[in-house]
Parts: structure tokens; sequence; C-alpha cells
């Protein structure tokens, strides 16, 4: 495989396993959010800023590279999925990052986590 590409999945079929331990699972701290508000970031093709509320004082602004999966991304405001909210801060193009969004699959397979029953804004996962 050649360096910084994604595997196809044969690839990644056959790459071992790396298991981690139940502690380092307890480390990751998976919340639902409700999106507020979704733009896409100036002069990019893949970034939208999300706006979600966590049930925290103030909602959290999240950078992720989905705006391909979501060309209007006013399709996103109000929908409840999943994100790691217990990452470091990190600036991506000049935008503070407070979060990850959690998905599934890449190309036509991408999905978003949506709960199957209505939880409560900031609920974490167990």
């Amino acid at each position: 495989m050649e360096p910084n590409t994604t595997p196809t999945t044969e690839e990644a079929a056959a790459a071992p396993i790396t298991h981690i331990s139940i502690d380092d699972v307890a480390k990751v701290e998976i919340k639902v959010g409700l999106i507020v508000a979704a733009e896409k970031v100036a002069n990019t093709d893949k970034l939208l800023k999300l706006t979600v509320d966590f049930s925290e004082a103030t909602p959290r602004q999240i950078v992720s590279g989905i705006a391909l999966y979501f060309p209007d991304p006013a399709t996103l405001v109000n929908v409840k999925t999943t994100f790691v909210t217990n990452l470091q801060p990190r600036t991506i193009k000049g935008l503070e990052s407070n979060g990850m969004l959690f998905a599934l699959g890449s190309g036509e397979t991408f999905a978003l986590l949506i709960p199957h029953k209505d939880v409560p804004v900031g609920s974490g996962a167990h």
C-alpha cells in the first residue's frame, strides 16, 4: 500500500488486529449531540463547521471532513448523532474544533450513527 492512502477493503481485512484494553475504551467519551448549525468552511472541499448542542453551557464548534457526503449542510441541522467529546481541541483551517463526529464507512457507504430511539442530548455511550 502506498503511504498516506486509505486501505482497500481487502487490505483492511488482512491487517492484523491491534487489541486494546477495556481501560483504553473507557477513556473515549462518546455522546449524542444535536447539530444546531452547519456550514461549509470557506476555501475547502471537505470541511463543514458544525455547531453542536451537548446540553452544556454553550454549544461546541466541531470541524468535520464530511462536506462531500452532505452537499447541502442544512440537511444536518436538527440531526442527533454521535461525537467523540473528550479530544484535545484542534485548530483546523483557523477554526477551533472541540470534538469529532463519530460515523461509519467511506465512499457511498458513509453513515452517521443516529440513535434508533429518542435520547436526551448529551447522553453518553456505555
